[in-house]
Order: C-alpha cells, then structure tokens, then sequence
C-alpha cells in the first residue's frame, strides 16, 4: 500500500501551528506587522490574465517526492532572477520539514522583487493567513485535500478579509464541490499529494468541466516541456505553476528565461 504522505505532512503542520501560535500571539503578529496590513495587493490573477505565457515560478529547495533540489538555494539569487527572467508571479514554499522552506524565504523575496507572491504551504488555520500577509504574500495556496468544504470557505473568507487571492487547488473533480464565485483561481494539480505520482493528462482530462466555472484555471506540476504549456493553454489555462524543472539546475533564473524563450 502506498503512504499517504498528505497525511503525515497535515499531522505535522497542526503542530507546527500550534508551536508558532504559542511563540507569537496573533495580537502580537498583528502589532509586528503594522503597515504591512495595509499594503496594496499585487493581483496574481491579473498577472496571469494579462501575460502570454503565465508562469509561476517557484522557489522550493526540495519535495517529499525528489528530496533536495537546491539545498543551498538563497531567495536573494533566485527570486529577483525569476522576476528578471520573465516570471509573471512567483510561488515562495514556506514549509521547512518536508520543502526546506521557511516564513523567511517569503519576506525576502517581497523586499527583492515586485511580482506577485503566492505563499505556497499547507494552511490549516486562520493564523496562516496572517502570516501569510505580514511577510508580503498577495496569494495563497489553499488545498481541497487537506481541507473540508467549510474549513475552504473560512479561510478563504480570511484570506479576502486582508486582501489575499486564494490558489484553490484541487486533483480531480470529485473536488469540484469546493469551487464557488468566491474561489479566484483554481488550481489543477498533476501531482497526487497521497502518492505524490505525477501525470499533466490530469489537467487535460479536467479541463473540459473547468471551463466556465469562473476562476481563473492554473496547471500545477510535473510541467518540464515548452509543448506541455501550449497544449495547457489550448485547453484553456492561463496559468502554469513550475518548480522542479527550474530549481534542479544551477541557475533557475536562466532557466527560466530559456523556457520562456521557447513560448516565444
């Protein structure tokens, strides 16, 4: 039988909440964060909807499913890179145990770069959110999987409140339920979070039930091919959620650049 590994990651990140919770009080993150609960949304949408090629380039030093990636991977190199190299927003993995990520990775990158950030992690609780918008995040990544439908709508009701898009993502249409006018981009995953298999033909074979919900549609994983995001935006996403391809080599941004070249 294979591990579900969803598990394991949703088990831990409860008490990782909890431990942050206990070390900062949310009335303590709040005062911390002062103006920046003001600050101005970058639309990820509208960046999606508005660029010809629409990538989201993620920053992650290493997966559950690949192990390291880029294990000495600083943000100062690879995000203002990404910007550089023709990224029109950029996914910041803020998980450490199971990403190597940290809730440090994302403020650095809004002091470095001006794109869209999109805090990618396994939000459970509205305290995430929170700390979501402290350190500059203009999206995040809510997950069907690891939610229930009434969970989905709190946080993303939170998320609203402090002007946050929310990336639902979803992987297969038994999900769909999760889906309403409140949801600003729905995300397709080609990975499955139990097994962590990966197949982009998930995208293709939702896509004909996806057009016309309303959300903005975005393929996430397993996306290594020019061919593979021509054949996504045929079937009518606009956005396309990259990782692995740009952070297993030694210069993502260059990376990067090269793919996009080849949309051209």
């Amino acid at each position: 039988m294979e591990k579900d590994i969803l598990r394991d990651i949703i088990a831990n990140k409860r008490m990782e909440v909890e431990r942050q919770k206990a070390a900062v009080s949310l009335q303590t993150l709040l005062s911390l964060g002062g103006d920046r609960l003001e600050r101005p949304t970058r639309s990820m949408r509208e960046a999606l909807a508005s660029s010809p090629y629409g990538i989201i380039a993620e920053f992650k030093r290493k997966s559950p499913s690949k192990g390291w990636l880029h294990p000495r991977a600083e943000v100062a190199d690879v995000v203002p890179a990404y910007e550089a190299g023709g990224a029109s927003a950029c996914s910041v993995l803020t998980d450490g145990k199971f990403f190597g990520g940290a809730l440090g990775d994302l403020r650095k990158a809004r002091h470095l770069a001006n794109l869209p950030l999109l805090r990618k992690d396994f939000i459970i609780d509205t305290y995430q959110l929170f700390q979501a918008k402290v350190m500059g995040a203009d999206a995040v990544l809510l997950i069907a999987a690891a939610l229930t439908r009434e969970e989905c709508r709190v946080l993303t009701d939170t998320a609203h409140g402090l002007n946050l898009e929310v990336l639902l993502e979803i992987h297969s249409e038994k999900e769909l339920d999760y889906v309403d006018e409140s949801t600003d981009m729905l995300g397709v995953n080609n990975r499955h979070l139990g097994t962590f298999h990966t197949d982009v033909e998930n995208s293709v074979r939702l896509a004909d039930r996806l057009r016309g919900l309303g959300p903005l549609l975005v393929s996430e994983s397993g996306i290594a091919h020019t061919d593979t995001v021509r054949q996504l935006r045929e079937a009518g996403f606009q956005g396309f959620l990259i990782g692995e391809t740009f952070m297993r080599t030694k210069n993502p941004g260059d990376t990067l650049a090269h793919f996009i070249g080849g949309l051209s």
